[in-house]
């Protein structure tokens, strides 16, 4: 057995690698541990001025393992830089020096611990060649790797480890177990789930403070001891700001909703800090926990901040051949009494171009007030008035409306929205023109266990609405009801290879006739967020004039349902395979569903920093007549 701590010696080393010694000038990691050298010595002789550059050729000969070529391909400088002459003999010899490292760090982080290694040119290994050797351009440097067996691990412990929780983060579940392949990157992932564990529990500065490794080759065991500090039990101490010259520096404090004295708690800073970038009023902010605790148990928290422009504008513009020309501008300013509120004013117009009658454009005008911290650090008023003119396939709106409410994040899951609103508008459609005058109150209610909001791997979402509201027009009160839930699970590298979705919803409006009822408050579906294949709310009911013409209208009841199959092609590129399904009803509750929807098709994802860009292809299975043969959709995001 050897034992392979902080302190592991060259000698250590050299029974696992084909070489006699391990240059002095190179620097070595294990386990997140650097051992000697560092990274400024692997390059020193690559940084000298060679005036002729040196080419060469590579022959890699890796054995042992099926994928031990492509492990010494992706580790190997040698490999990857093989195309361009090496930097004169000092710079083929440092890279060769340093490859030694890099391949045994590859093949470590995949638990293999008896790797054998030699690079050499013209006989002479690596590590023995000085800068007066004798290398020729075009010298073939042959690497040699034999992976050697795959260690598992033996015994494995965390010296004082919290209680853990979670039973689905826990070291055992992030392989650190006996028996599991022993991947270096394993340990590290043990040490940081228990410390973060000990910080959970309010040991703030909870740390790792020994690791001792010993490989048993005979066995080809792994046995692993990590020991931590959890550190005294903290709680929260006060909390400054600085940098703002804009914002109120208690109204900073007061948002954090850090409440001095109380157990520490990780999250809740990381929920601080959040909610200080979402008030939109900083281009930085940086949320610092004090190095040290105070003798009460305390500890001080350090705002630094960096305050944005007061005001702001913005501009866009979109054209298409069938609707035209579309304008679109925002000003707003974002710090109005120094307490982050926000006033906004909105506008934009479609169809220019297509018409010369101002009636006939798209237009919404709109401006709106947000007040953060409204009776709670968790809670925002927000109130709008907004006046717009909309075309749909079915209906042609003209309102005003306006709202008042709030906002709450009743924890790091769950939010709810509380609006008042009352409307005035006039519809076009086949009834013909008639008018509304509607009061209601609007609640919504969110639970988010998704691990991203804009391309989920695992977890679900669950989403309720509730819309009661009197029509005054005609006299009629009504409640309007939706509720929605997605699931997705992932398989495969990383939980993401492949992922399946799925998604779930209904509706249903009680109270009212269609005939008496404003369109945009009935269901429709049809469209990229409901039923791929079809256009946008063109799944509705059919209604008969008294010519015994159909037209269709919104329902009281609503069902839809999707599924996807989305296949991670690379970190780039994906594919997505999707069916959906919806149906409109005349009723509250579902009689029949032989009308149902269904379209389905195949999509692209392109992968980027804000999340994938989607482009789907669909086509309706249960083509009516009006309806196209496909569907192109594009947006950011996954469909939902």
């Amino acid at each position: 057995m050897r034992d392979i701590h902080y302190s592991l010696l060259t000698a250590g080393l050299a029974a696992g690698v084909m070489i006699a010694t391990v240059p002095s000038a190179g620097a070595f990691e294990i386990f997140g541990v650097q051992l000697w050298g560092g990274d400024d010595d692997e390059d020193e002789m690559g940084r000298i001025e060679i005036s002729d550059p040196l080419p060469y050729t590579v022959t890699i000969q890796a054995t042992g393992v099926d994928d031990a070529q492509s492990i010494v391909e992706s580790a190997s400088s040698l490999w990857k830089d093989r195309e361009q002459p090496a930097a004169g003999k000092a710079g083929l010899v440092s890279k060769g020096r340093g490859d030694y490292r890099r391949i045994l760090s590859a093949f470590y982080a995949e638990g293999y611990y008896d790797t054998a290694i030699s690079i050499e040119t013209n006989g002479a290994e690596f590590s023995d060649l000085t800068l007066s050797a004798d290398i020729p351009p075009n010298s073939n440097v042959v690497i040699r790797v034999n992976a050697g067996g795959q260690f598992t691990f033996g015994r494995t412990e965390v010296e004082n480890a919290p209680v853990f929780e979670d039973p689905d983060r826990t070291p055992a579940a992030a392989g650190f177990e006996t028996g599991e392949v022993a991947i270096a990157s394993g340990i590290g992932s043990a040490s940081a789930i228990a410390v973060e564990e000990w910080r959970r529990q309010s040991r703030a500065k909870a740390q790792e403070i020994d690791r001792t490794i010993t490989a048993n080759h005979e066995t080809q065991q792994l046995d692993v001891t990590v020991t931590l500090d959890p550190g005294p039990q903290v709680r929260n101490g006060p909390v400054s700001a600085r940098g703002n010259t804009q914002v109120d520096e208690d109204f900073i404090i007061y948002m954090t909703d850090l409440e001095q004295g109380k157990s520490y708690d990780p999250e809740e800073v990381t929920d601080a800090r959040n909610r200080l970038a979402d008030l939109g009023v900083f281009s930085s902010i940086r949320l610092e926990e004090s190095e040290y605790v105070a003798q009460n148990g305390e500890m001080p928290y350090v705002i630094t901040v960096e305050d944005m422009e007061r005001r702001g504008i913005g501009l866009g513009g979109t054209y298409s051949t069938i609707d035209g020309l579309g304008l679109s501008a925002y000003w707003l300013h974002r710090n109005l009494f120094g307490r982050a509120e926000q006033l906004r004013f909105d506008a934009s117009i479609e169809g220019l171009g297509t018409t010369n009658n101002w009636e006939d454009y798209d237009y919404n005008f709109g401006v709106s007030f947000t007040k953060p911290g409204m009776f709670s650090p968790r809670a925002t008023g927000y109130s709008s008035l907004v006046a717009s003119q909309l075309d749909y396939e079915n209906y042609r709106q003209t309102s005003i409306t306006a709202r008042a409410g709030l906002s709450w994040d009743l924890n790091r899951f769950t939010t709810g929205d509380l609006y008042g609103f009352a409307s005035k508008s006039r519809y076009r459609d086949d009834f013909g023109t008639r008018d509304f005058l509607t009061f209601g109150l609007e609640g919504r209610g969110e639970y988010d266990r998704r691990d991203n909001e804009f391309d989920a791997t695992k977890g679900y979402y669950l989403l309720a609405t509730l819309q009661p509201f009197y029509e005054v027009e005609y006299g009629n009160t009504a409640v309007r009801g939706t509720l929605e839930g997605r699931i997705f699970k992932g398989f495969g590298e990383d939980d993401r290879k492949v992922v399946l979705a799925g998604r779930a919803k209904v509706g249903s409006f009680y109270g009212a006739p269609i005939s008496e009822s404003p369109p945009d408050l009935l269901f429709f579906a049809g469209g990229g967020g409901s039923v791929r294949g079809y256009e946008y709310q063109s799944i509705g009911v059919q209604q008969t004039d008294a010519d015994g013409d159909t037209f269709t209208t919104g329902g009281r009841s609503l069902m839809e349902l999707s599924g996807e199959v989305r296949y991670r092609i690379n970190d780039t590129f994906g594919a997505v395979a999707f069916t959906d399904a919806g149906y409109v009803d005349t009723g509250s509750a579902f009689d029949d569903v032989s009308d149902l929807k269904v379209g389905t098709g195949l999509g692209v994802r392109y992968y980027t920093g804000f999340g994938p860009l989607r482009l789907d292809v669909a086509v309706p299975l249960d083509k009516d007549e009006d309806d196209d043969e496909f569907g192109v959709y594009i947006g950011i995001g996954q469909a939902f």
